[in-house]
């Protein structure tokens, strides 16, 4: 395994990375949004089996084995996303913090606390606007 430059351990420097691991072996013809986001969603299905059958007590008390595969399937999932967002122009950081935004304004803690329904299903609709 190579030594691994954390100089650059930010969401920018691992897309800068992606990006250029892609170009290296000629695959950006290959990493189309859509192909990408395929990609993506199986990485997520394989994620899910790792869960699958457990109960929640064990879902987050994940052997060191089964905490590793798990870690990589995270990555994996992050690679893609990464890479989609490159693709696709998307500033990821900023995309999320705006959407953080949002979910504040639909969701406000005083009225949702200790709920997890959904933002039109709150009685007064108010987190729903």
């Amino acid at each position: 395994m190579q030594n691994i430059d954390r100089s650059t351990d930010n969401l920018e420097g691992l897309r800068l990375r992606l990006a250029r691991f892609a170009a290296e072996r000629d695959w950006d013809r290959f990493h189309s949004p859509k192909n990408l986001s395929m990609a993506l969603i199986a990485e997520a299905a394989e994620l899910v089996e790792h869960f699958q059958w457990l109960t929640e007590p064990q879902s987050a008390a994940l052997d060191a084995d089964k905490a590793r595969a798990v870690a990589l399937e995270l990555a994996d999932i992050l690679i893609y996303l990464i890479r989609i967002g490159d693709k696709l122009g998307v500033d990821l950081v900023g995309a999320a913090y705006q959407k953080i935004e949002i979910n504040e304004h639909r969701y406000p803690a005083d009225k949702v606390r200790g709920s997890a329904r959904r933002a039109s299903e709150y009685d007064d609709g108010s987190a729903g606007t």
